[in-house]
């Protein structure tokens, strides 16, 4: 049994909503027929290249239809489809079946666009006009896969999609400047250059009609991968992953919801990094750093370095409370949840994955404030430190909570990362730690930071070890409370 039955069905359905003719014959009469004069006009006067718009506008409108009918498409047999591939369709075939529904959408909205050309102006150089259109189309069956996939609003996915179209008409190189650099990366910049012939010599080895090519290549086999993605999560045996998901969409809807976390998160950034720089006494430091392999003390200007030795404090107390009110406000869910049938594993991975998400965010925001006010040598291995021990204290946190609840636990979230970065592994107190700090959690990934932040060469694999057995330690810990809470 092949596809073509189930293609002929898709089709079936889709002529059966009166809407679709109508926009089939309406955008084209309206890009093509009526406003080509008019974006021609405009595009003189903002230096794209004039009367090769009216061209174009045959390729526009046959990507706005494409992706508008896959769009639909997708969302309207989303749950017809799963249930076909859980009586047993083989996912393949019903996949093969969507795009080429796909395709021939793409196909009937490009003949349309094409005599919709052909009416108004005729049509010099019909093989590559008809190629560049239906190379549009393609394209914009992938942003309609796309967003078919992400957005559940009809309203909302028709908005994107025109938000996206707009951009790429708008800035691309028929109404705007070919040669502009930022906009070369929109979806159908080569194809629109091709299909007028205005040849971009941009292109590098490669041809305009080449990039073309790739770009529609590469969105036809994304296409296949978004549809065969969605059509396989519905398979049976795929229900742990599918408790995963869910899980850690809840979790990450419960972190956006509480709103001391994001006060914090712009709130201690500033306190700690932005006004250690107001305050910073004019003087000199001593540190006591490794660099190209030998230990030595190094001299810095206190206020070129102070802001970025305070970082690993707001980063290691943000990370600690992510990681508390995480656990905890999520505890009686998940309990519910194991009740409910919904894994230990599963749940467990779900968690640590929306407490990933918050070290990244974490990291990120505080590095941003930072960058603002220090620059370090080595940027990479900076942001890993500061990475590094934004997960040891976010897992810290996950420890916390279960133990000393949320009123002790905020409490000591603040308390443990100020007295291990801020006062054991501190620069500003001495040259390099006591021998006891060596053996707390921040020691290792706050010799990296320094050593990123300090020097021009990383010497501190020593150091790193430590920091990653820390992490690995508290990751077990964590997992064994988790257990138990949910138990």
């Amino acid at each position: 049994m092949t596809a073509l039955p189930f293609v002929r069905r898709f089709l079936a359905d889709y002529a059966r909503n009166p809407v679709n003719p109508l926009v089939l014959v309406l955008v084209p009469v309206v890009f093509v027929v009526v406003a080509a004069g008019s974006m021609a006009e405009a595009a003189e006067l903002l230096g794209g290249t004039g009367p090769s718009v009216e061209t174009a506008t045959a390729g526009w409108a046959a990507g706005f239809l494409a992706g508008i009918a896959l769009y639909f498409q997708l969302r309207a047999a989303r749950a017809a489809d799963r249930r076909l591939v859980l009586a047993g369709m083989p996912a393949a075939r019903l996949v093969a079946a969507r795009v080429t529904t796909g395709l021939a959408l793409a196909a009937l909205a490009s003949a349309a666009a094409l005599a919709a050309l052909a009416a108004r102006t005729g049509i010099e150089e019909p093989g590559r006009v008809a190629a560049g259109t239906l190379m549009f189309a393609v394209i914009y069956l992938a942003i309609g896969a796309v967003t078919g996939v992400l957005v559940r609003n009809p309203v909302n996915g028709t908005v994107l999609i025109l938000f996206v179209w707009i951009l790429d008409v708008f800035f691309g190189p028929a109404l705007g400047s070919p040669d502009r650099l930022a906009t070369r990366w929109l979806p159908t910049h080569f194809v629109t250059l091709w299909m007028v012939d205005l040849p971009s010599r941009h292109g590098g080895q490669v041809s305009d009609l080449g990039w073309a090519l790739v770009w529609t290549a590469g969105a036809l086999v994304f296409a296949c991968l978004v549809v065969t993605a969605v059509t396989r999560a519905a398979r049976r045996r795929r229900v742990r992953a599918g408790q995963f998901i869910i899980a850690l969409r809840m979790g990450l809807r419960d972190y956006r919801r509480n709103p001391v976390l994001w006060v914090l998160l712009v709130a201690v950034p500033v306190v700690f990094i932005w006004l250690s720089k107001v305050i910073t006494p004019d003087d000199t430091m001593v540190l006591s750093l490794v660099d190209d392999g030998v230990r030595r003390p190094f001299s810095f200007w206190l206020p070129d370095v102070h802001a970025g030795t305070m970082t690993p404090i707001a980063i290691a107390s943000l990370a600690a409370l992510a990681g508390l009110f995480i656990v905890l406000d999520a505890r009686a869910g998940d309990q519910r949840l194991t009740l409910a049938g919904f894994r230990t594993p599963t749940l467990l991975t779900a968690r640590l994955g929306v407490i990933g998400c918050a070290v990244l965010l974490v990291t990120a925001a505080s590095l941003l404030v930072t960058a603002t006010v220090f620059d370090a040598e080595q940027w990479p291995v900076y942001a890993g430190g500061n990475a590094l021990l934004a997960a040891t204290y976010a897992l810290i946190g996950v420890c916390i909570g279960p133990v000393f609840g949320r009123v002790s636990g905020v409490l000591i979230a603040f308390l443990v990362p100020f007295l291990d970065i801020g006062i054991a592994q501190s620069p500003m107190l001495r040259a390099e730690p006591p021998d006891w700090a060596r053996f707390l959690p921040g020691y290792g990934a706050d010799r990296v930071l320094l050593d990123g932040g300090l020097t021009t060469s990383f010497d501190e694999t020593g150091a790193l070890l430590p920091g990653l057995g820390w992490l690995l330690g508290l990751g077990v810990l964590a997992t064994w409370l988790f257990r138990k809470a949910t138990a």
